[in-house]
């Protein structure tokens, strides 16, 4: 039986993988009573009795956590932005390649994506590497959300019994084009440009749908192409290609909420396509992606404990 520590398991993240592993009979889930979730020594001592540690925390704070392991054997799995790129780091994303496959199981320090990266990362990344994209394009990515990819605080406001009135409606933001996924979202894509990112959330409470328009001339071949790209690269249990993502010519946002999946497809005509990732911001987008990864790194089924 693994041992498994959650560090930060109060956040989303966090109890949304200690949902999905509390049933788990392979795993016991360590903890520290609330009046030492904070301390340090306290922490030291859960991490370094950890076959697996989750980090759900703020940047900073998972970055002190990753300081504290001194056991070699401990696998650390962040879903905080702090990790993401970094060369040492696998990329918790295994369906891009072999090679992503590869250096998560090997790997004693995995960096979970982010939920809005996630998406654009699966649309463009393949067609990059079949050359289908050019590194040097200009792209543009649409993502709405659900309000629990905004933590506790914009869970409440959302939910609570007085609320402005301007929550009832979409609310785009990252309007300085500073996101903290654009790093990411350049980095392992494969992209020379950051895209133009317009973040949306809603009001609903957890699901995404990422959008990436292309003009057909920007594409090295067909739409066909384009699909046979996805077909032959997303054929798994956690990521499909799928014909049709649409419901009377409707995509939800949350279409795939509490699921741990993720549903590839194209749209648009022989002038203007769009490419579109379907899938929930607490599940590929975060928590189900890190139990993906935790899986792997036990030999477990990728499957296993996962809602698809």
């Amino acid at each position: 039986m693994k041992k498994v520590f959650i560090d930060g398991s109060a956040g989303t993240t966090g109890l949304r993988i200690y949902e999905r592993l509390s049933a788990r009979e392979d795993i016991e889930i360590l903890s520290l009573p609330e009046e030492k979730r904070k301390d340090p020594t306290a922490r030291k001592q859960m991490i370094n009795a950890a076959d697996i540690v989750f980090l759900c925390l703020p940047d900073d704070a998972a970055r002190e956590s990753v300081s504290l392991v001194e056991n070699p054997n401990t696998v650390v799995i962040d879903a905080s932005t702090a990790h993401r790129t970094l060369p040492d780091w696998a990329y918790g994303f295994p369906e891009l390649s072999s090679a992503h496959e590869q250096k998560i199981l090997s790997s004693k320090r995995i960096a979970v994506p982010g939920c809005h990266a996630s998406g654009f990362i699966a649309l463009v990344y393949p067609l990059i590497e079949a050359g289908l994209l050019d590194k040097e394009d200009l792209l543009t990515c649409h993502s709405i959300t659900g309000y629990s990819g905004g933590g506790k605080k914009m869970i409440a406001d959302y939910e609570a019994e007085e609320r402005s009135e301007l929550l009832g409606a979409p609310r785009q933001y990252g309007l300085t084009q500073q996101h903290k996924h654009l790093k990411e979202m350049k980095a392992i894509s494969g992209v020379e440009n950051a895209p133009v990112f317009c973040p949306i959330v809603s009001d609903f409470y957890s699901g995404m749908t990422v959008t990436v328009p292309l003009f057909a001339k920007q594409v090295k071949g067909s739409v066909d192409e384009i699909k046979a790209v996805y077909r032959a690269k997303y054929n798994g249990e956690i990521v499909q290609y799928t014909e049709s993502a649409d419901e009377n010519g409707f995509v939800s946002g949350a279409a795939l909420s509490r699921k741990d999946g993720m549903k590839i497809t194209v749209a648009g005509n022989d002038e203007r396509i769009l490419l579109i990732a379907c899938y929930d911001n607490l599940g590929k987008g975060a928590s189900g992606a890190a139990i993906e990864c935790m899986n792997m790194a036990i030999g477990a089924k990728k499957t296993e404990g996962l809602v698809l």
